[in-house]
């Protein structure tokens, strides 16, 4: 069977790319592109070029508050990254008090119309402690209340197999009416992966001409500053002579020129750069390139990012990572296949 999927929030295609990779183990479920829509040009240009070439008018770049929805065409599947920035920790968690979080909704509003037999919505984790959990606990209901069953893990990517630690709430729903349970993917067999970011920027070498490669001109005070960072380190726990120090009090937050540690999983991908927010290479003295950002992220090198640099990084930092994607698409898959798979109990307490 194919379903077809219709993506809220889309981004550059995280989502996108593990989904049409995806197969049940009889190869008999897959998943086609159907629609999606983003607020974002670049994104949008992304993931036309990536996604769905030869329909670049499934793509609809518009405000979701702005965007009709009678003129998208009928799904079988729903996904929605609704937008994280009011529920990540890393920012002011206005929750649902803020512009972005009450976004959720329109994917709710999609599911009342669609009626989709399945549905894959993604958050960061602090969405559980937004408005003091109330936030997390509304979502659920509304998700609830549109008639499905919802099943909500806190997935740790890094434990799959990807290259970097990343955590992110994922919530699959089946319809209640069709008689499919769907379970948590196991981790277990993803654990003979060698995911340290060592192995994933290096094995293979990254093409000279690969595209959105091009690196950042650092500063000198910034090689310096990198100079005196070892591994793992970030700029207020290494021993940094008095003038290369920064200058900041109150909260001191642990990516500020932070290098990876080549023997383990990167940390968390972002979209931000600026002041020391890049994730920098563990042994020379820079940024990594976007390039670079993407395979953390475990996008092929084919996959070209459309934009400026700094659209990029933006991009490549909001997306979802493929393979992780791809892991639970095959276990929805799987699961309306009635094939076993190796699984876990969720480990969200609803």
């Amino acid at each position: 069977m194919k379903y077809r999927l219709g993506e809220l929030f889309c981004g550059p295609g995280g989502i996108a790319c593990g989904a049409l990779k995806a197969r049940s183990s009889d190869n008999e479920h897959v998943i086609v592109h159907e629609w999606a829509t983003d607020y974002d040009k670049d994104t949008c240009e992304t993931y036309r070029y990536n996604i769905c070439p030869d329909r670049p008018e499934t793509v609809f770049h518009e405000d979701i508050r702005k965007l009709n929805m009678d003129k998208l065409s009928h799904i079988d599947a729903l996904a929605f990254g609704f937008p994280c920035n009011d529920f990540s920790v890393v920012g002011e968690q206005k929750g649902m008090n803020g512009v972005y979080g009450p976004l959720y909704s329109y994917g709710v509003k999609a599911l009342k119309k669609f009626k989709p037999i399945w549905f894959f919505a993604e958050n960061v984790g602090g969405l559980r402690n937004a408005n003091d959990g109330k936030a997390f606990t509304k979502i659920l209901d509304e998700l609830r209340g549109v008639g499905y069953t919802i099943t909500p893990h806190l997935y740790k990517f890094e434990q799959y197999g990807i290259p970097q630690s990343r955590h992110r709430i994922i919530i699959v729903g089946i319809r209640n009416d069709i008689d499919v349970t769907f379970r948590v993917p196991s981790p277990a067999p993803y654990s003979y992966i060698d995911n340290t970011c060592r192995t994933a920027l290096e094995i293979p070498p990254i093409s000279e001409n690969a595209p959105n490669n091009e690196k950042t001109k650092q500063s000198k005070t910034v090689i310096e500053r990198l100079m005196h960072i070892r591994p793992g380190e970030n700029a207020f726990t290494a021993n940094l002579p008095p003038e290369l120090r920064l200058n900041v009090t109150g909260a001191k937050i642990s990516q500020i020129y932070k290098r990876l540690d080549p023997d383990r999983p990167a940390y968390t991908v972002t979209g931000s750069g600026g002041g020391g927010t890049h994730i920098y290479h563990w042994s020379e003295p820079r940024a990594l390139t976007n390039r670079e950002r993407a395979r953390l992220q475990t996008f092929p090198d084919s996959y070209v990012f459309i934009g400026s640099k700094e659209s990029v990084r933006k991009q490549i930092g909001m997306a979802v990572p493929c393979q992780g994607a791809k892991i639970i698409f095959e276990a929805i898959l799987n699961s309306f296949a009635e094939i076993e798979y190796e699984s876990i109990e969720p480990n969200i307490n609803e």
